[in-house]
């Protein structure tokens, strides 16, 4: 079966679509390019769903990414549909590890996500920067002042909490 039919069979739900796709990625049946490939062509329901599948294949194997994965999030970070959002910072701050000099856009996508309207688009991207910030890294420089003005401005408590144990883990 492709990814192509896999998406078009109605008979079978959302969430196992995503789950059959990180199974090909895990068991290295689908190569992580391939799937970028297809996704990059794809409407955003499809996008979406390829990404998702994506997230969940780095947080059990993060070592599956390569930069093509880190630039390809970087990239959807900005796409207008949330859930491609979300997924693409769930993504970044599953294999933020893996690349600890290469995150400049991705933290500039991110820190203009923690603005969006989407309570979800937030708290992914809380997620993906407290993960990055947790690295202590140079960019801890700019990163910290920034999370700090984004948690007095954020409302959700859920949210902050990730900003905030994330600047706890800084300090340790």
């Amino acid at each position: 079966m492709t990814i192509d039919e896999l998406l078009a069979d109605k008979t079978l739900k959302p969430k196992v679509k995503t789950e059959t796709i990180c199974n090909w990625i895990i068991d290295q049946s689908l190569p992580v390019d391939e799937l970028i490939a297809f996704a990059e062509k794809q409407k955003d329901p499809a996008k979406a769903t390829c990404i998702e599948a994506l997230e969940y294949a780095t947080k059990q194997n993060p070592n599956i990414a390569d930069e093509i994965v880190l630039t390809f999030v970087t990239r959807t970070l900005t796409e207008k549909a949330p859930r491609i959002k979300w997924e693409s910072a769930k993504v970044t701050g599953n294999i933020a590890h893996l690349f600890p000099d290469k995150l400049e856009k991705s933290i500039t996508h991110l820190l203009d996500n923690t603005t969006h309207d989407g309570t979800v688009v937030r708290w992914s991207a809380a997620f993906a920067l407290g993960e990055i910030l947790k690295l202590k890294t140079l960019y801890n420089k700019h990163l910290l002042p920034a999370i700090e003005k984004i948690c007095e401005k954020e409302e959700k408590t859920s949210i902050k909490k990730i900003y905030l144990d994330a600047i706890k883990k800084t300090h340790q």
